[in-house]
């Protein structure tokens, strides 16, 4: 292990059965408010994006906690049956275990919605919300907007009577999409009412983005308050706005 590489830790979820009861986490100390990652949907957290803020907080001397949801990455889970209500649940259980504290939360993709929820449900409960919220190519109601609404008919056909689909992935095996994941994903709808996210909003947008197109990102805009938001649009940026000049823009926006 490299000696400034913060040492794997195991988070255990309370009253929740099976194999990911536990999730693996890295949790850097340091001084001021932490930075929560979420990541995206089939991401984990030793992402370039997750390891660039990570050196970033050692030289700044920042908390940064990240971590891999059930099913992906070091924790333990059967992909086939996850959903987004899971993911939420594993978001909460690290955002509560920081204690007394507003964490500053960066979302990526699929890690935007949930952040969002996420945020959504700490007010609901009555519990102290983010200090500010930076949002990557945000992928709020994905699974609706982005998956079912642009499938064809065959492949909504397909999820319906057997219940699962296995989507062709450039980067490894096919993946499911279950029928439980679009409707747990039903639930969680976000857009159609006014979304507050109780903290300022920076979003960072690829206008080469080929997952999540920037007029998603707008449409995110279009329901959040406006003195509280910011987007920023790469015009020659893809999804996963990894590249060096990518990262230098994501750390500058990142509240001291």
């Amino acid at each position: 292990m490299d000696p400034s590489e913060t040492p794997l830790q195991w988070l255990s979820i309370p009253n929740r059965s099976g194999t990911n009861n536990r999730l693996a986490m890295r949790y850097r100390r340091g001084k001021g408010e932490p930075i929560l990652w979420l990541g995206g949907f089939r991401s984990d957290m030793d992402s370039t994006k997750a390891q660039a803020i990570d050196a970033w907080a050692e030289r700044e001397g920042r908390p940064f906690i990240r971590f891999d949801y059930s099913a992906h990455g070091i924790t333990g889970g059967d992909f086939s049956e996850m959903t987004l209500s899971v993911w939420l649940e594993d978001a909460l259980a690290v955002w509560t275990n920081l204690g007394d504290v507003r964490p500053v939360i960066v979302g990526s993709s699929m890690g935007g919605w949930i952040t969002l929820l996420a945020v959504r449900e700490r007010a609901r409960l009555g519990l102290a919300p983010p200090s500010a919220l930076v949002l990557i190519a945000p992928a709020v109601d994905f699974s609706e907007e982005l998956m079912w609404k642009a499938f064809p008919e065959a492949i909504k056909v397909e999820i319906l009577d057997k219940g699962v689909f296995y989507q062709p992935s450039p980067y490894g095996e096919p993946y499911p999409i279950t029928k439980a994941f679009i409707e747990d994903g039903r639930r969680h709808l976000l857009f159609g009412a006014p979304i507050e996210p109780n903290a300022p909003v920076h979003i960072l947008q690829g206008m080469q983005d080929d997952a999540v197109p920037w007029s998603h990102a707008m449409k995110l805009v279009e329901h959040l308050p406006l003195s509280d938001c910011n987007l920023t649009l790469i015009k020659d940026g893809d999804h996963r706005l990894s590249r060096e000049k990518d990262i230098e823009m994501l750390l500058r926006v990142i509240p001291a």
